[in-house]
């Protein structure tokens, strides 16, 4: 507790230190809301040396006293004023940015969006590993990639309670005319506009694949054997087909990706350039891409076609209705941030990804009992029916029981976010749901029989209406049908 006590004071310093140098420093003018921070620091300021002398953490103690030394070359609310006015503008607009942020926080922090698609949990991950080369290459060791680090990236997308499984394959496109033709109708050149640092546009060519009518002709190519995973039918196994590409020349995909996540394949291009300026700034410079390795673009694909993780800059926009981009939010030593070299997925990220799964496992559950209920209410009763559906309510309720009962469990865990716990209840959640599913379509089927075999007596209903209709068809009956008389035959 004292080590989150004094992250939070040097938070809450650092808050105030940016609003002083923006609206307390070399004011004429001094504002009320400055005398009032004035005295707050004060009491931080003895707070933090209540940390440095006492009992604390080494760790802590350090930290008070860096921020008790940063504290003293401050001078933010000392400049004096000619005049003393209470303005309320500093404070709405101290605290408008401090709501703002507050909001940022929770859209890319706390609950940041997802990919949009349904992501089941899966015990075991099995990833496809396609190389695909011009040429033909014997051992994958011949081949310009780690192997290792690729594992290790794509390790890093599972959770504590799932395990991994990888396949390599080798693809050349010199033996595989169906595979070139894919490669060939999906290859593309376009004249891209680059937006440089100085404020102008400079136009550059890029080689591209395009990632739509690639994956129109890999799945027609995925029905062949050579292209088809062990684990597709297995409910506990998700397979990850991942085709990577590699190629001589520079080669993005979609213009500006080195990696893409489809709908069902993850695609990544890897060339023979170690320094390639992109699209993306970062500090006044441009952000240079080495092609030759696009683990960490692979691994941020990986981890959205798998568990729907986007980047953190990533946000929905309700007002827009799409998505908005906030680069302030765009940090970490992750695979998911622009302007990092990290491979490795953090903590916090490892809990979206069990987040997302639990989602949708809980909302996959309520649909398939709540269809289940559906059923039973649209179901029409009788009395024969009632004595047969009260045999089977005992069943219904320990099922639906149970259910609730796991959702519950769910609940409390991921309120004290224990996610990596509530999310190894998702396999017994679907089979709960699906008992009760089941116990429903079983008393609906029993009800069937009931109403055709049980009911002894039929009810005729006379209509008067149909009384004219009957004798209008006997009439034309007896027209048609009635004995005619021979007649003679004169020669």
């Amino acid at each position: 507790q004292d080590y989150h006590a004094v992250d939070i004071l040097l938070a809450e310093i650092d808050v105030y230190e940016l609003f002083a140098f923006k609206h307390c420093m070399k004011r004429r003018v001094q504002l009320a809301l400055c005398k009032e921070l004035d005295q707050r620091m004060h009491e931080l300021k003895n707070e933090l040396e209540g940390y440095n002398s006492g009992d604390s953490e080494e760790i802590n103690k350090k930290k008070a006293l860096d921020a008790l030394k940063r504290m003293e070359n401050w001078n933010l609310f000392k400049d004096t004023s000619e005049e003393h006015h209470s303005y309320t503008v500093a404070r709405d607009s101290f605290l408008a940015h401090l709501g703002s942020t507050l909001w940022g926080s929770m859209r890319h922090v706390v609950a940041p969006s997802v990919s949009h698609r349904a992501y089941h949990y899966y015990e075991k991950l099995s990833f496809q590993l396609y190389f695909v080369t011009q040429e033909k290459v014997r051992t994958i060791k011949q081949l310009p990639i780690n192997v290792k680090s690729i594992r290790d990236g794509l390790s890093s997308l599972l959770l504590p309670s799932q395990k991994s499984m990888f396949t390599q394959h080798m693809l050349s496109l010199s033996e595989e005319p169906a595979l070139m033709m894919a490669f060939s109708m999906a290859r593309r050149a376009a004249a891209v506009p680059l937006l440089l640092v100085n404020g102008t546009y400079r136009s550059t060519v890029r080689t591209y694949l395009d990632s739509a009518i690639l994956q129109h002709q890999l799945q027609k190519l995925s029905e062949q054997t050579a292209l088809k995973g062990e684990h597709t039918n297995h409910r506990s196994t998700l397979e990850v087909p991942v085709f990577w590409f590699i190629h001589g020349e520079p080669l993005l995909l979609d213009k500006h990706y080195q990696a893409k996540a489809l709908s069902n394949m993850v695609v990544v291009v890897q060339s023979d350039v170690d320094s390639w300026e992109s699209h993306i700034q970062c500090n006044g410079r441009s952000i240079l891409w080495d092609l030759r390795k696009p683990v960490k673009a692979a691994i941020a694909a990986s981890a959205e076609y798998v568990s729907g993780l986007l980047p953190s800059h990533l946000a929905y926009s309700s007002a827009h209705e799409t998505a908005s981009e906030d680069w302030t939010w765009s940090v970490g030593c992750n695979p998911l941030s622009i302007s990092s070299k990290g491979w490795q997925l953090s903590e916090f990220q490892q809990d979206v990804i069990a987040r997302n799964y639990i989602i949708t496992g809980v909302e996959e559950s309520i649909r398939v009992v709540n269809s289940a209920i559906q059923r039973l209410v649209t179901e029409r009763t009788s009395e024969q029916g009632f004595k047969i559906f009260k045999t089977k309510e005992s069943v219904m309720v320990e099922k639906y029981n149970s259910v609730v009962n796991m959702w519950r469990r769910v609940a409390f865990m991921s309120r004290g976010l224990r996610y990596g716990d509530a999310v190894k209840l998702m396999s017994s959640l679907e089979e709960a749901s699906n008992g009760f599913s089941h116990a429903v379509n079983s008393t609906i089927s029993n009800l069937h029989p009931a109403k055709c075999a049980r009911q002894r007596k039929i009810d005729v209903q006379l209509d008067m209406t149909t009384i004219p209709a009957f004798i209008v068809v006997f009439g034309l009956l007896w027209f048609l049908l009635r004995p005619r008389r021979p007649k003679p035959k004169i020669n």
